[in-house]
């Protein structure tokens, strides 16, 4: 789908505040209220926003500890990978699963409360996965950035 200067318009200004009234959207992206709901429907339905979040402070929820962890895996065909991206699923704790190219095969994110949690799940869970050969991990001293917007480009 190809999106024009009103389409990365809205995107831009969703992303910054997905909470924005279709009123306000429309009139901040300089269209009408009917065609800028249409544009954000079409949008939905080809698949381009998947969906509206609530962003939360992990720090207030006394969730500060993130760790980077990458796995490689003993085996690499087909049913191997899908057992475990299939159980990655079922962790909480892993907030993002990424493949990745080179000598590991899964970098993780996990956010936990503590070290200390951090460790029983390590022993209870991560290590169980299946087919893991090697776990290591990488605890985040500060996070520097952190954002969920897409670099929209204006054009």
């Amino acid at each position: 789908m190809k999106l024009d200067k009103f389409d990365r318009e809205i995107l831009r200004v969703l992303q910054q505040d997905a909470t924005v009234s279709m009123a306000d959207l429309s009139q901040r992206v300089g269209l009408s209220h009917t065609p800028c709901w249409r544009r954000v429907k079409r949008m939905e339905a080809e698949g381009i926003i998947l969906g509206k979040v609530t962003l939360l402070n992990s720090k207030k929820l006394n969730l500060g500890v993130s760790v980077f962890i990458y796995v490689t895996l003993k085996n690499h065909d087909g049913d191997s990978l899908t057992d475990f991206e299939s159980a990655v699923q079922e962790i909480d704790e892993i907030v993002e699963c990424h493949t990745t190219s080179g000598e590991k095969d899964y970098l993780l994110k996990v956010i936990v409360e503590s070290i200390e949690e951090y460790e029983f799940l390590l022993k209870t869970k991560l290590t169980h996965l299946p087919l893991v050969d090697h776990v290591s991990s990488t605890f985040a001293l500060k996070q520097v950035k952190n954002t969920t917007e897409l670099p929209i480009k204006r054009q």
